[in-house]
């Protein structure tokens, strides 16, 4: 008999997790209770709960956690400029503590006895998932049903929904998914199929939120974006809120071929994989916020921000957001960013987000030292000598003992 009476599972409603239900009920002798998050994914999360009741579930959660998400989650994250591995803007990766934390919440309002999820034991999300649920419940019992059971195939899910009439809208369909697909509000993620070769082109049809850049329009969109702290709070003088501001960054870069990345990673637990991703609000996002911090932060601030970003972005792909160090590290970037406020002028074109345009009244740009006019004294040239020899005193003193650079 199993210690297990009640569990909640992150449940999407499609084939993987439906399966997990019945798995559960069948192989625990327990009480599921589902919870589905809208975070953004772009698809209808309301007939989940259909197909949920249909599996004899009771208690079945489905939220809508757009504004917290981007708000509590991807703006502290682009506070930091972070891409992890010098590409990947990390959109699977930062919706996964926000899950975690609800499925820990929600196990607390339901006296549930453990968790579960669908994430496969090769993959990354597997430790996000549980990372931040042992965080924030240490005792909790997690079940991962891909680490567990025998469905190690398509074939065999389909098999296994026709003996326990699982009602799965393609199972009788017949055809396989080309790919593997995560999708938020700040990225689609493709996994699998020709993508497992790293020498094939992506197919054009994959794509779902962006044209391609020879497919944009012929003309520049250019937009606003207003910054407070560190983060937008209106584009082209429109307040908005959070996840608003990222849907429609969304729109206006898919439109122009803005987003796109074809890369290998890799994962943390020790493969290298190739995806693809389309994050074209995100990238419009990161540029701008590079540029209103180019004439608002110090330099040392700046580099120092710059420096801890590689370690910020691996803690957040390895799943560590409810760790000290992300605190430690969210703290001092945050600091950062109280000046972090202006205005920045974006050139969208055929793929490309351009910066054509900064303004702030935070701003240490100052034109009357930087001018190669006339600066009417404002900079000594003269004092650039002794800065230089005194710069270069370990260089010459390193030279006169034959410590020649060359």
């Amino acid at each position: 008999m199993s210690d297990v009476k009640k569990v909640v599972l992150a449940y999407s409603g499609g084939l993987d997790t439906s399966v997990i239900v019945k798995w559960l009920q069948e192989t625990y002798d327990c009480e599921v209770v589902t919870f589905t998050a809208d975070i953004g994914q772009g698809e209808e999360v309301e007939p989940a709960r259909a197909k949920a009741q249909a599996l004899g579930v009771k208690e079945i959660y489905i939220e809508d956690l757009r504004e917290e998400f981007v708000r509590d989650y991807v703006y502290p994250m682009f506070r930091a400029n972070t891409i992890y591995e010098g590409e990947y803007l990390l959109g699977t990766s930062i919706a996964r503590p926000l899950i975690a934390k609800r499925l820990i919440e929600i196990a607390n309002e339901t006296g549930a006895d453990a968790i579960s999820h669908g994430a496969t034991g090769k993959g990354n999300d597997q430790v996000r998932f549980e990372l931040g649920a042992y965080a924030l419940k240490p005792g909790v019992k997690v079940i991962a049903p891909w680490r567990e059971w025998d469905l190690t195939s398509r074939e065999k899910l389909m098999a296994y929904c026709e003996k326990h009439e699982i009602p799965v809208d393609f199972s009788k369909s017949k055809k396989k998914s080309p790919y593997s697909m995560d999708a938020n509000l700040l990225h689609i993620s493709y996994e699998g199929g020709i993508l497992e070769d790293p020498w094939a082109e992506a197919e054009e049809d994959m794509w779902r939120w962006s044209v391609s850049p020879e497919a944009a329009p012929d003309e520049p969109t250019y937009v606003e974006l207003t910054f407070e702290q560190g983060d937008i709070v209106a584009i082209d003088g429109e307040a908005l809120k959070p996840h608003e501001v990222l849907t429609k960054l969304n729109k206006l870069g898919g439109d122009n071929g803005i987003g796109r990345l074809d890369i290998v990673e890799n994962r943390y637990v020790g493969m290298k994989s190739r995806g693809c991703y389309e994050t074209p609000g995100g990238t419009i996002m990161l540029r701008a916020h590079r540029a209103i911090e180019s004439i608002t932060l110090d330099r040392e601030s700046a580099h120092l921000k710059d420096s801890l970003m590689p370690k910020y972005a691996e803690v957040i792909y390895n799943g560590y957001w409810w760790s000290p160090e992300r605190k430690v590290l969210q703290a001092a970037i945050d600091e950062t960013q109280k000046h972090v406020s202006g205005v920045v002028r974006m050139k969208l074109y055929k793929g490309s987000a351009t910066v054509v345009g900064r303004k702030s009244e935070q701003s240490l740009f100052d034109e009357s030292i930087a001018t190669f006019e006339d600066d009417a004294g404002a900079y000594d040239q003269k004092d650039a000598e002794g800065f230089i020899k005194l710069n270069a005193l370990r260089l010459r003193i390193a030279a006169s003992k034959g410590r020649n650079a060359s």
